[in-house]
């Protein structure tokens, strides 16, 4: 019974492993796309990535949640969740600079 259960959470992590990916990848790319924003380097400013990242740090800092977190498996389980959903919003945001700094091919689906 634990293993068909330890498959189930598998499969689960594998069909999650792509918004896993947009994840990380926004974390790597924000920054230096901050960076080349900042110095002049890179425009039009992409300004609803910036708007996803200081909603999702907001979130982080808040004292305010949907769960509060004294619940503390699920209080910190939906802030995992709600940061990861908008960290994939930040990442899609970036598809224009990763195109442009050529992390990505030109004709690639935002």
């Amino acid at each position: 019974m634990k293993f068909m259960r330890g498959l189930a959470m598998w499969s689960r992590l594998k069909q999650r492993g792509g918004a896993l990916t947009r994840i990380a990848r926004a974390l790597r790319v924000f920054v230096p796309m901050l960076g080349d924003v900042i110095i002049g380097r890179y425009r039009p400013v992409p300004w609803a990535a910036c708007g996803w990242m200081a909603v999702a740090l907001a979130y982080l800092i808040m004292p305010f949640d949907i769960i509060p977190d004294v619940l503390m498996l699920i209080g910190v389980i939906d802030d995992v969740f709600i940061v990861g959903w908008l960290l994939t919003r930040v990442d899609r945001s970036l598809a224009p600079y990763r195109r442009w700094k050529g992390m990505e091919p030109p004709d690639a689906a935002p």
